[in-house]
């Protein structure tokens, strides 16, 4: 087994780390694609709700509840403007997760419209399955299509014809986009389709390119992006309107009756008829600070998509540069996985914890794609974040080269 006979000091790995100064400095945190850590601002967000203004929003006239509707609208602004969609034509609903936000939407399109479900053979889980589910309950053809290097979805037009088309704009294996989004949201709806997609990992990494593509809804988690973990649903208010709605609850309805109900109707509630029971409102506000966080955040003085980008090309080099690793990328990105014929995964994944470094091994909810059709190993997946630095990627390359070279 092997072990680091010494540590570096603090100076050479853990750089200037602004606004996530609780951070240990031996520690070395490479798992952002799983969960993003929080800056100090977003902590300190939902401790003031806790503090100070825990109320229930929607429901009470009081100031503290006056307070939170004023959080959580803003919120919910917030996020439109973030992806470029107007409140006149969309509404943000939110959730539990992505996952949960896929299902809600998914399980409840009227079958009856639609022929077939489209996805693509990258997916996460969270894709890959409910587009089985969906397919096995309305009988209907369930298509599954490659992508292209560059992650674009290679399609015949045909099969868009009355198609549900569910796709992630971003791989959590290796940060694949969907470069062709935009054509493709415009070839699905003039075939009669719906275009829903998943942007957990895109809402952290450049969501902004989301702003041109005609989506009908796309889902995210506040945890992907340096915010609690919460899901995120930006739906066609028209969308949402063709529900067959089965999830209800309390804030969904206007009035209820012995053996019948009467659904929220007004425009600007819409977006309740995905929001069954009482909401996390500490979640909301925090993702809201996240979301003025990541637009005002400067780590090291520079552009955060600059500054990131800046890292995957020095981890990616770097990765290319050592021996018996095979690198599964194609170029650099904040993502990016790597296997070894000399040692498992998991077990690379287990020396390297020993040394305060943390990276996820495995299939990466995408066992379809990984363990199935392309059949290779487990794989060691580096997933950068903003909190990371220079010489924390720099000691994580030589960490593991040395890990390597003594197996």
């Amino acid at each position: 087994m092997f072990r680091s006979k010494s540590s570096p000091s603090a100076e050479s790995t853990a750089g200037t780390v602004k606004d996530f100064g609780y951070l240990p400095e031996n520690v070395f945190y490479f798992d952002s694609a799983c969960q993003t850590l929080r800056p100090q601002q977003v902590i300190d967000a939902q401790s003031e709700y806790y503090h100070r203004y825990g109320a229930c929003g929607e429901r009470v006239k009081y100031a503290w509840g006056v307070k939170v509707d004023d959080e959580v609208a803003d919120a919910r602004k917030k996020i439109l403007k973030l992806t470029g969609k107007s409140e006149r034509d969309y509404a943000v609903a939110f959730t539990l997760n992505t996952t949960y936000g896929i299902n809600l939407v998914l399980q409840q399109l009227p079958g009856k419209d639609f022929e077939r479900i489209v996805t693509s053979e990258i997916e996460h889980n969270s894709v890959f399955l409910p587009s089985i589910t969906w397919s096995r309950a309305q009988g209907k053809e369930r298509v599954v299509l490659p992508r292209a290097k560059d992650g674009s979805l290679l399609y015949d037009v045909k099969k868009l014809d009355r198609a549900v088309a569910l796709l992630s704009s971003m791989s959590n294996i290796d940060g694949r986009k969907l470069p062709n989004a935009r054509s493709l949201a415009q070839d699905v709806h003039r075939e009669g389709g719906l275009l829903l997609i998943d942007a957990a990992q895109h809402f952290a990494h450049g969501i902004e390119e989301m702003k041109d593509v005609a989506f009908d809804a796309l889902f995210g988690s506040g945890h992907k992006m340096y915010g609690p973990s919460i899901g995120i649903i930006v739906i066609r208010k028209d969308l949402i309107r063709r529900l067959d709605l089965r999830f209800l609850g309390g804030g969904t309805v206007n009035d209820v009756r012995l053996n019948d109900f009467d659904l929220i109707d007004e425009d600007h509630e819409l977006h309740a008829l995905l929001e069954t029971g009482l909401q996390n409102w500490a979640g909301i506000i925090g993702l809201k600070t996240a979301v003025d966080w990541a637009a005002s955040y400067r780590p090291q003085g520079g552009n955060p998509q600059e500054y990131e980008h800046t890292l995957a090309v020095q981890l990616f080099e770097g990765l290319r540069k050592i021996k018996g690793l095979t690198v599964f990328n194609s170029e650099a990105s904040p993502t990016i996985s790597v296997y070894s014929d000399a040692i498992d995964a998991h077990k690379l994944s287990l020396y390297l914890g020993e040394q305060n470094i943390m990276c996820r091994s495995g299939y990466f909810c995408c066992h379809y794609y990984l363990k199935n059709l392309l059949k290779v190993p487990p794989l060691l997946r580096i997933a950068l974040g903003l909190h990371n630095t220079p010489a924390q990627v720099e000691h994580f390359l030589a960490t593991l080269d040395k890990i390597l070279r003594n197996t």
